[in-house]
């Protein structure tokens, strides 16, 4: 059995989507900034798309911008509101993702901003007090927090950050890559002014994400070159891509509380398992059901010789994870993530990551493939 585990990272293409894909790249291969009909009938498919994505979402599609990836659009939001709004402070956290983390740091190195760190706990939770303290204390910020972490599934509160950022007069970038299309997303409601999706998190295409820009925000562009996406992004629009990302996230709001129960499922019962099976494990970040990620299980195993093996040794039995350990004092390897939450460095951790096409079937196999693997090296 070959089962893959690693759906935080990429996820498999809906079929659904890939007929839709091919559909374009057969016969619509028109430029769609020409004025031609190959270039209008191209065109089309692309502002259809945009207001597929703007309907979901309860925006408006001139707010929806096409990227070629959400570390694109976590660039464009970060340094283009930085610079055009003389912004001079940022607010992060530990545990960001490195397009958001090493951009920000880039930034405070160049002299450019001063960057805080906002508190977190052990399981990745952020101190809202803190937060507001980080923003009473300093001028206009720039607040940048993931709805969700990748690696250890815990969620932020979207709606008591945005309400922070508004009583502080606060920019509000929130990188949403590991939720677009696995939770609802209102923003008619949200105070957010930057919100990101990558495409191949919720089974469409690689190589496609968009930004959402809230109408009361305006930034100039990040990548120049033509007039496309409204003059705020040169460069010839991905069609089928951007085709392919609007069905992904269609599919995705259609069937929402149908995968949401199975993979929330399947992320109990390995949890249960696990626990039951090995004595000593224990789980990075929050495993609540409100306060996590339904994707995402971060597994701490007991020390272990070979500890650095753990992940070839599951890929060799044929199952695809992710993880690490935490950062060694004095190294600069490992999970900045697990190091920023003190998690144990001796205790080797692999992310499980699930998505609609997993089992419960393959579970069983992975449990039983880590015991064995537990015993073998304790």
């Amino acid at each position: 059995m070959r089962v893959y585990f690693d759906n935080a990272a990429t996820t498999p293409l809906d079929p659904e989507v890939l007929k839709e894909m091919y559909k374009v790249m057969e016969n619509h291969y028109g430029n769609p900034s020409s004025i031609h009909s190959h270039g209008r009938e191209a065109r089309t498919l692309i502002e259809r798309s945009r207001k597929t994505i703007a309907n979901l979402l309860h925006a408006s599609p001139a707010e929806i911008f096409f990227t070629s990836s959400g570390t694109e659009a976590d660039n464009t939001a970060i340094r283009c509101s930085i610079a055009d709004h003389k912004l001079t402070h940022a607010i992060t956290s530990h545990i960001e993702h490195h397009a958001v983390l090493h951009t920000l740091e880039a930034l405070e190195k160049s002299g450019v901003i001063k960057l805080s760190f906002v508190n977190i706990d052990s399981k990745g939770n952020v101190d809202y007090d803190h937060l507001e303290t980080l923003l009473k204390d300093n001028e206009r910020s720039l607040v940048s927090i993931m709805h969700a972490n990748n690696e250890i599934g815990t969620l932020s509160d979207m709606s008591r950050i945005g309400d922070l950022c508004e009583a502080y007069n606060a920019i509000y970038h929130c990188d949403t890559v590991q939720t677009m299309g696995h939770y609802q997303h209102d923003l008619s409601k949200l105070k957010t002014h930057f919100l990101v999706c990558a495409g191949h998190k919720l089974h469409g295409p690689k190589g496609v994400g968009f930004l959402h820009i809230n109408h009361k925000i305006k930034i100039k562009p990040f990548i120049y070159g033509g007039s496309q996406e409204r003059n705020m992004r040169g460069g010839t629009e991905n069609i089928y891509g951007i085709v392919g990302l609007a069905k992904a996230l269609e599919l995705a709001y259609a069937e929402m509380e149908q995968h949401q129960n199975h993979i929330q499922g399947l992320k109990s019962y390995m949890l249960g398992k696990l626990t039951h099976e090995i004595p000593g494990v224990a789980f990075n970040g929050e495993t609540d059901a409100d306060k996590s990620l339904y994707t995402v299980l971060n597994v701490a195993f007991p020390e272990m010789e070979m500890a650095d093996m753990l992940l070839f040794n599951l890929d060799i039995a044929g199952i695809s994870a992710s993880g690490g350990s935490a950062c060694s004092s004095g190294t600069d390897i490992g999970s900045h993530v697990l190091t920023a939450i003190g998690a144990s460095s001796s205790r080797p951790s692999v992310r499980f990551s699930f998505s609609k096409y997993n089992t419960k079937e393959e579970v069983d196999f992975t449990v039983a493939k880590v015991k064995e693997l537990c015993l073998v090296n304790a």
